[in-house]
């Protein structure tokens, strides 16, 4: 599904990312894991063709995309969800799901409507649709903005820390849907966390350390020494 290989990437002359090489198989849920200012953003901003690497190459189902912008890699199928939820505070509920379809193969015909499916995953959002998004709670905010994402039915979700800033119980919430995305869709999946639960409901990790890559694995297999150096405060 998405293949890192190589990537290096500067601001300025400081070497942010060095020699990332990272995959997310079809249908897998991975974890990218590691302490603040590490390079877990920059990857994914990478990916989405919002920073340009200096070396390297991203191949999303076999097809190299390095050199495509960022709204042809949402029509080829990467949904993005970024840190601060980027919801448009000033429309409804409604609105702010119906701005997915523009990431869309198609585009947006004027005709669609919202799939139960959203509903199933987040139930909050179908009492809220006429509700301004500004008016939600960071929680309800964070599925929105997730729910808003899959409107454009990607193959792959990217999620940068979904859980940050959010209630303990929403978090439940989140983790069950993403959990469930994955198993139902067979959407594969990337995300930056460090809610060790929902670390754990991952199929695979990765840890970066100073801009790399430096242990990875199976999260059945994650150590207690992994999870201090790279998920402890």
């Amino acid at each position: 599904m998405l293949q890192v290989s190589d990537l290096n990437v500067y601001y300025g002359e400081s070497h942010i990312l060095r020699n990332v090489d990272l995959s997310v198989a079809p249908g897998q849920m991975v974890c990218l894991i590691g302490r603040n200012g590490v390079g877990k953003t920059t990857l994914l901003k990478t990916i989405m063709g919002l920073l340009k690497p200096r070396r390297g190459n991203i191949t999303l189902a076999g097809e190299s995309i390095i050199s495509k912008p960022t709204d042809k890699r949402a029509k080829m199928g990467i949904g993005y969800v970024p840190q601060g939820r980027e919801i448009i505070p000033r429309l409804t509920v409604k609105e702010n799901l119906l701005l997915g379809l523009e990431a869309r193969k198609t585009g947006r015909t004027g005709k669609e409507e919202i799939p139960e499916e959203i509903f199933s995953l987040f139930p909050v959002l179908n009492k809220m649709l006429s509700r301004m998004g500004g008016d939600l709670s960071g929680g309800q905010q964070q599925q929105l903005a997730i729910a808003r994402a899959l409107m454009g039915k990607p193959q792959l979700l990217v999620l940068d820390e979904p859980t940050e800033g959010i209630q303990p119980s929403i978090i439940l919430e989140i983790e069950s849907a993403v959990r469930r995305i994955v198993e139902s869709t067979g959407i594969s999946v990337l995300l930056v966390e460090q809610h060790l639960h929902f670390v754990r409901q991952a199929d695979h990790y990765y840890a970066m350390q100073k801009g790399g890559i430096v242990a990875s694995g199976s999260t059945s297999e994650l150590s207690q020494d992994v999870i201090q150096r790279f998920l402890a405060v």
